[in-house]
């Protein structure tokens, strides 16, 4: 019987914490055209001979603190919610993990795939919110392997569910494993991009005149910044959360002109104006990983405790959630 093959894609993570795996991730990472969108040229002398050296060492202490005695986070949840997703989908289907970046890499896995046969691929990104420099790299990736294919089954390529009800929910009941109660402020913490990458989602106008914090529209659907604000009034109304009470923030940044405001500044702001307790939500993030368990529980904690704060906590990922595998169930079945 062929069967429909599976492929949750995460971005990836180093093969070990050894400074020179760190180093061939980043290498590979930060030399993508959509990651880093500068002439090449640029981008391969700022790549290669001044961030890729000087951070792969600093980043490699921070991986060692993040490895477990069975590897990656990201890796290992990666595999569980496959696993789950396997079980729960049953025999007609083949479920895969891959990595945009770093192993079990995209080439790999496909080749796993065409091998078996199968009358159709489903291919899912596991990014809520679009973003080029992470869903269209791994969009543009996986077409690239596929386009040498002789046959090229039924294929299927999922988008963005920042607003599933499924992946929501999950991330509501991971906030209420927490006392809400205790907590004077809620951060919704997502990953950082450049300015100029949401500014080039739009024909005329930077993402600044399109009211992406407020609402989405036909305009701004694709744009990472409404799309992250949007998952956060979503969750902020089944946790009945009021606007006041919580700040959208993004963190990674590499330079300052990224998206505002920063988390670590957010951090620091609340712990100077009298905040004790804050709760930190991370819903770019399927899986926990460097940036939740060591940016935002270590070094953000540790920020707050600098400037007054008592305790700041972290929302875990979706990980292996059961709603978030039903969730992945229903991408696949649903689209």
């Amino acid at each position: 019987m062929n069967k429909t093959a599976v492929v949750l894609i995460n971005l990836g993570t180093p093969d070990s914490p050894s400074t020179n795996d760190v180093r061939k991730y980043l290498f590979q990472f930060l030399n993508d055209k959509r990651v880093i969108d500068i002439p090449w040229l640029l981008r391969k002398i700022l790549v290669n001979l001044i961030i890729v050296p000087f951070r792969a060492p600093k980043s490699a202490k921070l991986y060692q603190k993040l490895w477990t005695k069975d590897g990656s986070p990201l890796v290992i949840y990666g595999e569980k919610a496959k696993d789950l997703l396997q079980e729960s989908l049953g025999d007609e289907y083949s479920v895969h993990i891959a990595m945009r970046y770093q192993n079990p890499g995209i080439p790999e896995v496909l080749e796993r795939v065409r091998l078996e046969n199968p009358k159709k691929v489903i291919c899912i990104p596991m990014y809520p919110h679009y973003a080029s420099s992470s869903s269209g790299s791994t969009v543009e990736e996986v077409m690239r392997v596929l386009k040498k294919w002789y046959v090229i089954p039924d294929l299927r390529i999922t988008g963005q569910f920042y607003d599933h009800s499924g992946y929501i929910d999950t991330i509501v009941d991971n906030a209420k494993k927490h006392d809400l109660s205790n907590f004077e402020h809620f951060i919704f913490s997502y990953h950082g991009l450049p300015e100029r990458q949401v500014d080039k989602v739009y024909d005329e106008g930077p993402c600044s005149d399109k009211h992406c914090d407020s609402e989405i529209t036909h305009e701004n659907i694709h744009c990472y910044k409404a799309t992250c604000y949007a998952t956060t009034r979503l969750i902020a109304a089944k946790l009945n959360l009021k606007e006041e009470q919580y700040t959208v923030s993004f963190q990674s940044r590499l330079d300052k002109n990224w998206l505002e405001p920063f988390s670590d500044f957010v951090v620091e702001d609340l712990a100077k104006k009298g905040m004790k307790k804050v709760l930190v939500f991370s819903p770019a993030f399927v899986s926990d990983c460097l940036e939740t368990t060591i940016e935002i529980k270590d070094e953000y904690e540790e920020i707050f405790h600098e400037h007054g704060g008592q305790h700041l906590e972290l929302v875990e990922s979706l990980n292996d959630h059961p709603k978030w595998i039903a969730t992945l169930k229903d991408i696949v079945l649903n689209g």
